[in-house]
């Protein structure tokens, strides 16, 4: 007989009473037991959160930070309670703390009372973090404390990005207030750039001018010195003159009575003696010439000098104080030389009225030397007659005499003053010397200054460039992003919707394996029919083989329809997923007929042992480089591996890649497992005590 009609004989006594057909109904629906119906206790469990029971603590007393008031407790409550995350009770902290004791709320959230001010802290001077107290029970569900941390998790990165907000507003805001400020002082320091490249201008000028009153003071003082030692020739001079006409007169004075005699034997002794007054007269006038054509040079260039030198010191002494102050020494000898060109400019004056009018000293000294000049001429002229008119030459003797006098006097008077002048000129060549040194410092300085306040506006406007100046709009955005600057843009290429779709490659071959367990159970792996008659082992292998799998068929299209008309369940490749699940349920008939087959009752221990065997190395729930060693080692060599791995592809989307390596895998196990079968169905056909007598028996 062949293997078909040996399965369908084999699946027709289930037909035979109630009983069996109730058994034959129960083994298509078990799998319902462990995939659907485990399935659908935890399906979407992450939707119904809101039925846990959590305690909500607010004991947050607020804080003010800059004139605002914060409450950041009242802000996560108000968040939470609108989020419906979990049940919320809101509830004092010993009521939370005993209701996580006893059971009555899974886990509890509480803001300590300085919740707000460590927040507002950031903005301060001693920072502190902000602390969400979370109390949990493992004794009440683990579970519920790994949900909550993740939940509590997301809460505090929401309040720390809130707060980080307001933190780092208030950083952008101080940017604005930096770039004005430093706008502000580019602007003062390009303010100061130009007052100092204006000092540098009159620094400038006032050493160009100091260097022309140096050459004019060191005129004067030259010029002077020649007029000093003029006045000095001329004062001796006439001096002499003077002495000699005074001894003159008093001789003829004296010897009036000898005076003819005296005449008349000393005539030419007159003569060269009134032509050496003469000659004397004449050159003192010369002097004077000279003396009255350079009074008004020396006059204006001693007023040239001091009114240059009252400038300089206005200019930059007196009408600017900060100069001053930085140049003290400069200014005290700007100063002293001003007042020394005064007084040099006063001599100077002094001498121009002693030279000018026609009424002026100098033009009477100068009528009396041409008087002098022409009366000694004319004694010289006469001095041969002289004694011929003794009393007209007395008389002018005595003329001549006063009019020496005279002279001496005024020469003298000459002299002091041109003396006076010329140590005067001496110092204010001194002094203008010095103040051109220090002009020349001082541009120089001013140089150093110009430079550098040009370096500092330079830098301070380099500077506002590179300070940022956020408006409103700009300064939000971007304390949104500073705030929050990471953010997990999550993308799952095939998103499996809930917990169950996620979890059905792994419990659907679970239940197809205990589907096929069941079946042995009450089917024989081997047709002991076939056996007794001596049939080919093949045919016995494929006879015990065929209605398991014909069931396990039926059980996959049972199992797929209440998943997915009953739960929900989509599958991205529907088609491709039942006949791929037809294959598996096949495969894993084969695989316990073998060992049912081949160690008889103890394979039924067997099987479960490979079922928890594959459950654990599959990776069905976490992945299996998690798990031991062992499990790794094993992991690719059970075929509920390539089971799991090809159902969420074919399920969730994503390569097909995996799921025909997993078809040629489970065609591998089966042909090999039923190959295995059929050997041992060839040694079944020889009978031994252990078949007579077995060891054990379920």
């Amino acid at each position: 007989m062949r293997s078909p009609k040996l399965a369908a004989l084999e699946l027709k006594r289930f037909g035979r009473g109630k009983l069996p057909r109730a058994a034959l109904v129960a083994i298509l629906l078990l799998p319902l037991l462990y995939g659907a119906l485990y399935l659908y206790s935890f399906w979407d469990p992450y939707s119904r959160l809101d039925k846990i029971p959590v305690a909500l603590v607010n004991e947050d007393r607020g804080a003010t930070a800059d004139g605002k008031k914060i409450n950041a407790g009242d802000d996560i409550t108000e968040g939470l309670l609108e989020s419906n995350t979990f049940a919320w009770h809101r509830v004092s902290d010993a009521e939370a703390r005993k209701g996580v004791e006893d059971g009555t709320y899974y886990l509890s959230l509480t803001m300590p009372g300085d919740f707000s001010s460590r927040i507002a802290s950031s903005s301060g001077d001693s920072p502190e973090t902000g602390a969400l107290r979370v109390r949990t029970n493992d004794a009440n569900n683990y579970i519920v404390g790994q949900i909550s941390r993740t939940v509590f998790s997301e809460v505090r990165t929401a309040a720390s990005t809130k707060s980080s907000r307001t933190f780092l507003d208030k950083i952008f805001i101080s940017f604005s207030d930096i770039h004005d400020a430093t706008a502000k002082a580019a602007k003062g320091a390009g303010d100061l750039k130009q007052g100092v490249d204006k000092a540098k201008k009159g620094s400038k000028d006032l050493a160009n001018g100091l260097k022309d009153a140096k050459t004019g003071s060191g005129d004067l003082a030259a010029g002077l010195k020649k007029l000093d030692k003029g006045a000095k020739d001329l004062e001796s001079g006439s001096r002499k003159v003077a002495n000699g006409t005074q001894s003159l007169a008093d001789k003829v004075n004296g010897n009036a009575d000898k005076v003819r005699p005296y005449l008349a034997n000393n005539g030419r002794s007159i003569r060269d003696t009134a032509r050496l007054v003469s000659d004397s007269a004449t050159a003192v006038r010369h002097n004077l010439d000279d003396l009255v054509k350079r009074a008004p040079v020396i006059r204006s260039a001693a007023h040239v000098a001091d009114d240059e030198l009252a400038k300089a010191h206005q200019e930059e002494c007196v009408a600017k104080p900060d100069a001053a102050a930085e140049f003290p020494t400069v200014c005290a000898k700007l100063k002293e030389a001003s007042v020394t060109a005064g007084d040099v400019a006063t001599i100077a004056d002094d001498v121009h009225e002693l030279t000018k009018g026609s009424k002026g000293d100098l033009k009477t000294l100068d009528a009396r030397l041409v008087k002098l000049t022409t009366q000694a001429d004319e004694l010289a002229r006469r001095a041969p007659h002289l004694d011929e008119d003794v009393e007209d030459a007395i008389r002018k003797i005595n003329e001549l005499n006063a009019g020496a006098k005279k002279v001496a006097a005024g020469a003298e008077k000459l002299h002091t003053g041109i003396t006076g002048a010329k140590t005067g000129s001496v110092n204010l060549d001194t002094g203008v010397g010095k103040l051109k040194k220090g002009a020349g410092d001082l541009d120089g300085g001013l140089f150093k200054l110009a430079d550098g306040s040009g370096t500092l506006a330079s830098g301070l406007k380099d500077g506002v460039d590179r300070i940022p100046d956020y408006d409103e709009r700009d300064r939000d955005r971007r304390t949104e992003v500073m705030a929050d600057p990471v953010q997990l843009a999550s993308q799952s290429l095939h998103k499996a919707p809930n917990y169950g779709t996620g979890f059905a490659p792994y419990f659907i071959p679970l239940s197809l394996w205990v589907g096929a367990m069941v079946a042995y159970m009450i089917i024989q792996p081997l047709n002991r029919r076939a056996l007794a008659a001596g049939g080919s082992a093949w045919r016995i292998a494929l006879a015990g083989w065929l209605p398991v799998a014909a069931i396990g068929i039926l059980q996959v299209a049972a199992l797929m329809s209440v998943l997915h008309w009953g739960l929900g369940l989509q599958m991205t490749r529907a088609a491709g997923t039942v006949g791929f699940l037809a294959l598996v349920t096949c495969c894993f008939a084969a695989i316990i007929q073998w060992l049912n087959a081949r160690f008889g009752a103890a394979g039924r221990i067997l099987v479960l042992a490979v079922l928890m065997l594959q459950l654990t190395s599959a990776g069905g729930t976490y992945p299996v480089q998690t798990s031991p060693g062992f499990f790794n080692a094993v992991h690719p060599f059970l075929p509920m591996t390539y089971v799991v791995e090809a159902l969420r592809r074919l399920i969730t989307g994503g390569g097909i890649g995996p799921v025909w390596e997993a078809c040629a895998v489970l065609t591998a196990f089966t042909l090999g497992a039923l190959a295995l079968t059929a050997v041992s169905a060839r040694k079944r056909q020889v009978w031994t005590l252990d078949r007579l007598h077995p060891e054990l028996t379920l």
